[in-house]
Order: C-alpha cells, then structure tokens, then sequence
C-alpha cells in the first residue's frame, strides 16, 4: 500500500499524537526500575529511527520501552548493578539479531518449532505474576521490595485507588484517541491527588535546568547481569512477532515479507542494543500505537519519524524529566496492578488463542513447571553463576519443548498464513 504525501505539518501533529499515545508506558517503565524517563525518551526515538533504518521505513511502528524486562531488570539491578543491566540489554538486543538472521536462513518456520505457544505462554504469565507484589507495595505506599514504608498507608490508598479506577474507565469506556491513553489519564488523576494530600515533592523540579543532557549509562559486561537478561527477550521477540502481524493487518500490507520478519527482528534488536549502549530500557513495539494507526487509518510510517523526532527532543528537557521523577510511588503503584494483571492475561490469552491442549501430559508439565520456577522465583547455580526467576523459566520452557517428546507437529496458522 503506498502512502500519499500529506502536508508536512500534518505529519508533525499526527507523530506528536502516536508519541502521546506511547508516552505513559513508554516512562512508567524506567520509572519503576529506577532508570532515568530522559534516557527512555531518548532511545525510544533512536531505537525508533534505527529501526526504520533497518526495515526501510515500510512498518508505522513507534519503539520504546519494554514491561517484559522490569523483573530481571530489577533483580540484576540489586545484584549487578545498573552498568552490568545495560550490558545486558545490548546482550538481549543480539538475540532478536540472531533470530532474524535464523529466519532469514530457515524461515519464520524455525521460530514457531523453536519457541512455540505452550513455551511463550507461561513465560509471560511468569512476567506479570512476578510481579504483583511490586504492584501492591507501590500501590500501598511502600517501596517496591516492601523494604520501606515511603508514604502512609491511607494516603497512598486515596492516591493508587482512584489512579487505578480512572485507568480502568477510561480503558473502558474512553472514545476515540482517549480510549488509548488510560495511563496518562491515570497519572493525572493520581498526581492531582498527591498534590492535594502534598505529597508530591517539587525541589527537584525547582533545581533542575530547563535543558540538560540526559543521564546516560555507559554499559559494563557481566556473564551473571547477561543470563539474567538474555533469556527474556525470547517472550517479546515473540510478541513482536505478533506486533508485525497484527499492524500488517490494519495497514492492509505483508511485513513479515516485505520487508521481512528477518529485518523487522534485526531493527528491534539493533534498537535494544542501541538502548543498552545509551543507558535505556529494552525497545519493543507498542500495541497502543498499532491501535492509533488503525483509529486514524493514518498508514504512513513517516509519521513515527517525528514521533521518535518528538521523544529525543523531549529526553533534553531537563525540567520535564524530573517532573516525572516527582511522580510519587502510589501513583505508579494503582496503575501497575492493572498493567503486570494485562501481562499475565496477554499470556493466558495466547494458551486460548492458539488451543494449547493443557490435559496433553507435555503441555501439562511445561506450562506447570514453567509458572512455579518463574513465579516462584527458583534458583539454580553454582559459585557465583546462578539462573533465577523468569531469565531461568524461560530457559527451563526452552529445554523442556526441545527434550520432550511430541512437540513436532505444531505450526503457527497465523504466521503461516502471513507467509
């Protein structure tokens, strides 16, 4: 499908509604995990534009922060580092490359006998289950861990409480472009009242220059922080997968052929290594920017070159920034029981989506170990080298699909289709 030449200026306003659209997960993530919004904004963009590089700008995708890395990204932090964690995300960044040159090689086939529904699926049911304790402690004022008590209890329940039901409704019962903004709309619900209860803290908006450089993180190489970070981006080069298929389907075009599966996976892995470099979260493509594209049928991917002209600029803002930084903990809190609920759904839905027979004893056992090793956070190492929590369910999924007997017949109809 070609794309007719708009006006310049229309495709500046419609790149700055996608950047809108993406913004409030797009710096809630690095938020969470304690990574600066500036940077994110920042490698959001390039990772973006790079990605366009890549696949020729043929696919209207906007590229930013990934919810499928807080777990290890969190755990690596406390153990590593955050240096050792980028070094991981540019690590992570060389799977997506290696599975598209393996597609490019051996076809998008090869993905589906490798990492198949029944191994995906509870990977990221693991990701969101983990992760509800976080959720809760946020919302109940609390640190992440639960380690410290940062507002009162009742305060951070009048705050999270309402930021999570206007997060709800608007995800409900929003119309139009509003429909897809029900974070942003929870944030400013949430801090309004964080204002009135004064807990919002302003110093560091008051300190902080008007332009500043963001605070970028040069990346430093650790065996453990990489293991930790490696085997999860398995699940969300998969959920590309299905990002590349589900815009294909409202453009009305076949990217997993043209421009490829392969350069679509080699884009977002150069985008997420890009990120590590830069101090970033992991990229992927945003589901609320797919549902934009098809609420203003506007297929032109040029419009996610100012979307990501739009982020960069922002990342120097330096007041902006720190504003986010003010967002207080309850706020975050309200609106991540719903997001770590949705990723445990997204998994559940791709069981049911694709018929996974869970009385087959093969599925059965993959699925079941996959979830207690994940949520449960085992650990299996020797020394200093030590695989925990969903890096090591993912693994473990891995292994079990390609070990245990009976796995060979499954093929992905959609992917299938595409091609």
């Amino acid at each position: 499908m070609s794309h007719p030449e708009e006006p310049v200026g229309r495709q500046v306003l419609a790149g700055a509604q996608m950047l809108f659209v993406a913004f409030g997960a797009l710096v809630l993530m690095p938020l969470i995990t304690g990574m600066d919004p500036n940077v994110a904004l920042f490698t959001a963009g390039l990772g973006t534009l790079l990605f366009q590089l890549v696949t020729k700008r043929q696919v209207p995708v906007f590229l930013a922060s990934s919810f499928a890395f807080i777990a290890p990204i969190i755990a690596a932090k406390g153990e590593f580092g955050l240096p050792a964690v980028m070094g991981g995300v540019v690590a992570a960044g060389l799977v997506y490359m290696v599975l598209g040159f393996a597609v490019r090689l051996k076809g998008p086939g090869f993905i589906d006998r490798l990492l198949p529904p029944v191994v995906i699926a509870p990977v990221i049911i693991s990701i969101g289950l983990a992760l509800s304790p976080v959720a809760v402690n946020m919302a109940m004022g609390k640190a992440g861990d639960g380690s410290a008590q940062l507002i009162t209890y009742h305060t951070a329940m009048f705050i999270s409480m309402p930021a999570l039901i206007t997060t709800l409704l608007v995800a409900v019962l929003g119309k139009g472009l509003f429909r897809l903004v029900p974070i942003l709309a929870g944030v400013a619900v949430g801090y309004g009242l964080s204002f009135a209860f004064g807990v919002v803290d302003t110093s560091g908006i008051a300190a902080a220059p008007w332009l500043a450089m963001p605070n970028f993180i040069t990346p430093e190489f650790n065996i453990g922080a990489i293991l930790f970070m490696v085997p999860v981006a398995l699940a969300p080069a998969i959920e590309h997968i299905g990002g590349v298929v589900a815009i294909g389907s409202v453009t009305g075009n076949n990217y997993v052929r043209k421009p490829g599966l392969h350069r679509t996976l080699l884009g977002d892995g150069v985008a997420t290594s890009a990120a590590g470099l830069f101090g970033g979260p992991p990229n992927t493509t945003y589901a609320e920017v797919t549902g934009a594209v098809m609420l203003t049928r506007n297929y032109n991917p040029k419009i996610m070159t100012w979307a990501a002209i739009f982020a960069i600029a922002l990342a120097f803002i330096g007041k902006f920034g720190a504003g986010l930084l003010s967002i207080p903990v309850p706020v975050m809190g309200g609106i991540l029981c719903l997001l770590f609920g949705s990723i445990a759904v997204v998994g559940l839905s791709t069981l049911i989506r694709h018929q996974v027979d869970l009385s087959e004893a093969r599925n059965l056992i993959i699925v079941s170990v996959t979830l207690v090793f994940g949520i449960g956070g085992m650990a299996i190492g020797y020394g200093e080298f030590t695989l925990s929590g969903i890096s090591l369910c993912a693994i473990i999924a891995l292994l079990l699909n390609l070990v245990l007997p009976g796995g060979e017949g499954w093929r992905n109809k959609q992917l299938n289709e595409e091609v």
